[in-house]
């Protein structure tokens, strides 16, 4: 499956968001060894920068307090506990609406997400697209740092999510992503079920649904060299198991769609 192109007509010239516009959302949790530096990358670009803090033991939202102090720019959502990566972006996006941003992009913070790469995902948004994945699995993306056996997990996993939930989107699981302001309005991630990775998946089952155009942009995804993975054992059944549901789900509904399209109407009875 190809990546669907952000463009527009000669006749719609693109928008060029200005960049205080934009609002980046990074939930953290123990990340205290990379949160300047990815704090001083997404700033270089202009971006105002939003961190959901789910009460890192590290010191991560002490540290994340004295940047707000120092730059207007930099805002901080504590939250009294760990609830998981759905959970903090779904947060993260209501005060992001609030904020009143234009475009809000998701991204890690240990720099598995390359900063240098969230104006192409922001210029995708401004050029037609609703949502702007970074994705891996496009010509031009890759991962870094990764063995063989999690290169196949991952593949393997978007490519169950496609088949089962029929998005025909290369990477469905990734998490640095860009979206139009109305677009989260009407995607309701408040809503969303999953609770951790699968929130991802989720949000692209909904944009499908709603009929948003989605690009995806090639990045390079780079393993982290500081501090631990979130990714859990536990992450992965919930991934596995919401998307056969979901999956199961949207198939009844075709089933039924097809059913009473092909009923013929009956005549009310003559009194």
């Amino acid at each position: 499956m190809e990546p669907v192109p952000a463009v527009r007509s000669r006749e719609h010239p693109p928008n060029v968001t200005a960049p205080a516009d934009v609002v980046v959302i990074v939930p953290t949790y123990n990340e205290i060894d990379t949160i300047e530096g990815i704090a001083a990358s997404v700033r270089r670009h202009g971006y105002r920068l939003l961190i959901v803090d789910d009460a890192s033991p590290d010191g991560t939202g002490e540290r994340v307090d004295a940047l707000t102090a120092r730059d207007r720019g930099v805002s901080v959502l504590h939250r009294d506990h760990k609830a998981g990566l759905g959970r903090a972006y779904a947060a993260g996006f209501a005060q992001a609406q609030a904020l009143g941003g234009k475009i809000f992009c998701e991204m890690d913070a240990d720099f598995s997400h390359d900063p240098a790469d969230l104006p192409r995902l922001v210029e995708a948004i401004d050029g037609g697209a609703d949502v702007a994945i970074g994705s891996r699995y496009v010509p031009g993306g890759g991962t870094e740092g990764w063995p063989w056996h999690r290169k196949a997990i991952s593949k393997g996993g978007n490519r169950y999510a496609s088949l089962m939930l029929g998005i025909e989107i290369n990477d469905a699981t990734a998490g640095f992503r860009a979206f139009r302001a109305d677009a989260v309005r009407v995607l309701d991630p408040g809503t969303c079920e999953a609770s951790g990775y699968a929130f991802q998946v989720e949000m692209t089952w909904r944009a499908r649904r709603a009929g948003l155009r989605i690009a995806e942009v090639p990045i390079v995804f780079r393993e982290r060299t500081v501090g631990s993975s979130k990714m859990s054992t536990g992450i992965a059944v919930e991934a596995m198991r919401l998307v056969t549901r979901w999956g199961w789900q949207a198939r009844r509904e075709r089933r039924v769609s097809s059913f009473a399209s092909h009923q013929s109407p009956v005549a009310p009875h003559e009194v």
